[in-house]
């Protein structure tokens, strides 16, 4: 990986792959409005799921899991509330996940998904 920028980007691709293989939809990616940024939006067909993806190449400054703060997941409702009300989607149930993504520059690349967060 070159950049923190790349890697994220990689790890974003594969959190998309991962999720239509679970039978997902993505619906939008890295959608910004002025509360902050959707990593991916997606439905499993009954309801709308709001993924924040973390990827790291090492964990020397912590797992990927523990960059996700409470401050970050707060943030993310808010834009999904922003995210219904840009595409007029009325009520929908909707559930918050994280994948979180360990990428060492050698060996096995480790995702974890965490439903409903």
């Amino acid at each position: 990986m070159s950049t923190a920028t790349e890697l994220g980007r990689r790890g974003e691709d594969a959190a998309c792959r991962y999720l239509e293989h679970q039978g997902l939809s993505i619906l939008a990616r890295n959608w910004r409005c002025d509360d902050g940024e959707l990593d991916v939006v997606a439905t499993d067909g009954a309801r709308l799921v709001v993924v924040e993806v973390k990827c790291r190449s090492g964990t020397s400054r912590g797992t990927p899991l523990e960059a996700v703060t409470p401050e970050q997941l707060e943030r993310v409702r808010r834009a999904a509330l922003r995210w219904l009300s840009a595409h007029r989607v009325g009520r929908v149930e909707i559930r918050f996940d994280v994948i979180a993504i360990e990428w060492p520059p050698e060996g096995r690349v480790r995702l974890h998904h965490l439903r409903g967060v």
